[in-house]
């Protein structure tokens, strides 16, 4: 026989789990809910003899419970004592890449390590707190969280920069006159090709005095051909995908917006689609 009790005062954490042990698949269950003291206590007792898998099931059910329950609020704690002087809008923000950056898998793996966890306690012991089994016996849970607000606290930061460095290159744009009136952008293999309107190539901008724009140490055919088409400032951007888009070609239809024409079968791309096959 195997008797012990589940403390809290969460009254809706208490409906989950009589929820979930009354549809728990094993013989010779037994749950009550007494109050004593402090604490509500939900009091599960096993007559039969395959203790360990009673106990695994019980285990997992409390990861379930851990996820459910705690996962949310432990995040925003995080976030909330180690990145304190974010706003309350960033902070928001913050805890919706957290939840985004959970993967499925992980999960399972965050559920199985837990479920351990709770395993090993079970089996010598009669009752716990839940409150204080969650923040103090599960460390390697909370330090697991803690790296993916610290990853998504860097996510948060970078995508602002990027964000910021798209409106500075908008304004400039908005700001300035154009000095020619359509410039073509063969894109393939992840490098930039540039055509002038008489479809001759231009020549890349590899100044290095002129990279008022780019902060980056080493320069891609990308960064030159950004940088030539902050310099020229065309009024109209045709870019042609011989095979297919990516961050770089989303990064221009930011900054130029609607001087951007996006095309991929015509006579431009059916010459460069060809000279790809050769």
């Amino acid at each position: 026989m195997k008797s012990f009790c589940i403390k809290t005062n969460n009254k809706e954490l208490i409906n989950y789990l009589l929820k979930e042990l009354e549809y728990f698949d094993m013989n010779n269950v037994y749950v009550s809910v007494y109050k004593f003291k402090l604490y509500q206590n939900i009091i599960i007792h096993y007559t039969g003899k395959h203790k360990d898998d009673f106990l695994k099931g019980i285990s997992t059910i409390l990861s379930y419970t851990v996820i459910d329950f705690y996962e949310s609020n432990i995040i925003k704690s995080l976030i909330n004592s180690n990145y304190f002087y974010f706003s309350s809008l960033e902070k928001k923000e913050i805890y919706d890449l957290c939840l985004n950056n959970i993967d499925f898998t992980g999960s399972l793996n965050i559920i199985s390590s837990i479920s351990n966890v709770f395993f090993e306690y079970l089996s010598s012991e009669h009752s716990l707190i839940l409150d204080g089994f969650v923040h103090f016996r599960l460390t390697d849970y909370i330090k697991s969280l803690d790296s993916i607000v610290d990853m998504c606290v860097n996510k948060f930061i970078i995508d602002r920069e990027y964000h910021e460095f798209i409106s500075l290159l908008k304004l400039y744009i908005s700001s300035s006159s154009s000095t020619c009136d359509a410039i073509h952008l063969i894109y393939k293999n992840e490098e930039s090709i540039l055509l002038n309107s008489s479809k001759n190539v231009i020549k890349l901008d590899s100044s290095m005095s002129s990279f008022k724009y780019l902060s980056d140490i080493s320069f891609s055919s990308n960064d030159l051909a950004l940088n030539t088409l902050l310099t020229l400032l065309p009024s109209k951007l045709y870019i042609h995908i011989i095979d297919k888009e990516d961050d770089f070609i989303n990064t221009l239809k930011l900054i130029f917006d609607d001087r951007v024409f996006v095309c991929n079968d015509c006579s431009i791309c059916n010459l460069y689609k060809l000279k790809a096959k050769v």
